[in-house]
């Protein structure tokens, strides 16, 4: 398998945290040392180790941003609603 290089640039924020504390993460990432982009993965608690994730770019972050507002969403049970 090749070798690949990544940097988190701007850790937006925690979407959620399994039990052995794995946080699932919205990120900005530097691939290969190319143009970041935004990434939601699965994280390790030190960063070292990922799961699978999707890479989107700026205006497909902002697609699908225009298609959650589109949306009627239900809080979960322990939320309050948007």
């Amino acid at each position: 398998m090749a070798e690949f290089k990544y940097e988190i640039v701007d850790m937006i924020g925690v979407l959620s945290e399994n039990a052995k504390g794995w946080t699932k993460e919205l990120n900005l990432i530097s691939w290969n040392e190319r143009e970041p982009k935004y990434d939601i993965r699965e994280w390790s608690p030190d960063h070292s180790k990922m799961g699978k994730g999707v890479t989107i770019t700026k205006e497909e972050l902002y697609s699908l941003k225009e298609l959650l507002m589109e949306m009627e969403i239900e809080a979960p049970d322990d939320e309050p609603a948007l």
